[in-house]
């Protein structure tokens, strides 16, 4: 979760479960295949911090990702009779949010670098409003869910020789969350039998954290043109403060009255997900050809649960690890133009728990992208993106509620841009 001044809007996750990559123009071009050795500017620190050391100049890079996703939720449907039972056929949400970022290095001599930088890893807003009409499961399962991240990076890598950096730095996360769920106005209440879904738990959770991570890097210079590179990012738990409501309302007089069970608690914990990545780099000798790698695993089964200060439990999520594979080409056409493709897999983090608030799938990410040199010290970077993901069948089950069944797919469309100066 994340606010600050520097705004990133959130969207839903363009990977697994609320993962964002979109840490820069230049990585989208290549579907982030060999980002965390490529080092063609200062964004690589969000990647691996040993890197850093592959500059000869001080660096500076920022741009802005803009993510248009569209999340289709069809067969929408339900236990009993209306107004349970299925409402309409099909629904969508829609988003378009800009997610900006900020590098810059330092080289104090041939052997050492600094680094600061402000990106996200994590977010996803999807709200179930009156676009959904009458269906009130989908409203009380789907609610609002949103979740925003801004990584505040500080690194230093040093060069031990010719052939080996390493590099490392602390992560400041700090996030900002919306967690609602609550009876429909149309649930009809009769005056004297409790309704089902008038029983519905009610969360109500508006709040803010801050937590302390770290990261830790390697890259191994086989030659100029062959290069290896080994990060780690250890993401912490952020314990968000705020209003934090949860527990039953019943329903009595045609109208809903919260109980005395329905608690306010300090705050809650959204646990993050750690990751490693091993990426290459290979310029194929006598030409203009580079080919470049990556593959990631991301830690998403630490997200087991959300849960109070006092251990009480909002919501089970039972996620799965998870991984991405990704494989580019770059084409260095002339001394000015740089041309990049990519394509990556990414896995899931939802297991045998799924839902409509977090649509979740395998994906798949076509891309390409340039980037323009001119004056020597300046570059401008394009990136394109389309996310494809897959029909997912949802089922969800709540001991006070009929369950709601639904099929959920999520794509996206991502563009960005990145400027960079070498000095």
């Amino acid at each position: 979760m994340a606010v600050s001044s520097l705004t990133l809007a959130s969207t839903q996750a363009t990977a697994a479960g609320f993962q964002l990559n979109s840490q820069s123009a230049t990585g989208l071009g290549r579907a982030f295949a060999g980002d965390a050795v490529i080092a063609d500017n200062a964004s690589v620190m969000a990647r691996n911090a040993a890197a850093m050391t592959l500059f000869d100049t001080h660096q500076f890079s920022g741009g802005v990702n803009v993510i248009s996703s569209s999340i289709d939720i069809k067969d929408i449907g339900g236990a009993g009779s209306p107004p349970y039972g299925v409402q309409e056929a099909n629904a969508n949400n829609s988003a378009n949010s800009p997610v900006p970022n900020i590098y810059y290095i330092h080289r104090l001599n041939d052997k050492w670098a600094l680094g600061a930088g402000i990106y996200s890893n994590f977010g996803t807003t999807n709200n179930f409003d009156d676009s959904f009409g009458n269906n009130n499961l989908a409203k009380v399962y789907g609610g609002t869910t949103e979740i925003s991240s801004i990584n505040y990076t500080l690194n230093v890598a040093y060069r031990i020789n010719e052939q080996w950096s390493v590099g490392g730095g602390l992560d400041i996360v700090d996030g900002s969350g919306k967690l609602k769920r609550e009876t429909s106005p149309l649930t009809p209440s009769p005056g004297g039998p409790v309704d089902p879904i008038g029983q519905q738990a009610v969360v109500d959770i508006d709040a803010s954290g801050i937590g302390y991570g770290f990261n830790l890097g390697t890259v191994f210079e086989l030659n100029e043109n062959n290069r290896f590179g080994l990060a780690y990012h250890y993401s912490p738990a952020v314990e968000a403060s705020g209003t934090v409501k949860f527990g039953p309302n019943l329903t009595a007089g045609g109208g809903t009255v919260p109980i005395a069970s329905q608690q306010s608690y300090d705050h809650v914990t959204l646990p993050l997900p750690s990751m490693v990545e091993f990426s290459g780099y290979h310029k194929l000798e006598d030409t203009k050809f580079a080919v470049h790698y990556s593959l990631q695993w991301i830690g998403w089964s630490v997200f087991d649960k959300i849960e109070t200060n006092d251990n009480t439990l909002i919501k089970e999520y039972n996620w799965k690890d998870g991984y991405h594979v990704a494989l580019g080409g770059t084409y260095y056409l002339n001394d000015a133009w740089t041309l990049r493709a990519g394509y990556m897999y990414d896995t899931a983090a939802q297991d045998q728990l799924t839902s409509i608030s977090v649509p979740d799938s395998d994906r798949h990410w076509f891309s390409f992208g340039a980037g323009y040199h001119f004056k020597k010290h300046h570059t401008v970077d394009l990136g394109f993106t389309y996310l494809m993901g897959q029909d997912v069948s949802v089922t969800e089950v709540n001991p006070l509620a009929p369950d709601l069944t639904a099929t959920t797919r999520a794509n996206a469309i991502l563009a960005g841009i990145q400027y960079s100066y070498s000095f």
